[in-house]
């Protein structure tokens, strides 16, 4: 098991819900399926940059976390 969500990175140990999956954070897996159920990678980091921003993380910080998505496993080969 990794330590990390498959497709956004979020470390499991900042999960602020509780995981039904062993690969994703619960923002991105929920009822047996992922949320984001397209391939577009920018839009998907679109997606995560206003979630945060929502949550009041700080916007710099915000643009690299999603900047970081595009290595994620889910995202190698987009």
């Amino acid at each position: 098991m990794k330590d990390s969500c498959e497709s956004c990175l979020m470390p499991f140990s900042k999960d602020p819900g509780k995981r039904e999956s062993n690969k994703y954070c619960s923002l991105c897996y929920k009822n047996g399926e992922l949320q984001y159920k397209g391939n577009d990678l920018k839009e998907f980091q679109r997606v995560v940059y206003k979630s945060m921003r929502s949550r009041e993380v700080n916007p710099l910080l915000a643009k690299f976390y999603t900047f970081m998505i595009r290595f994620a496993p889910r995202w190698k080969h987009a």
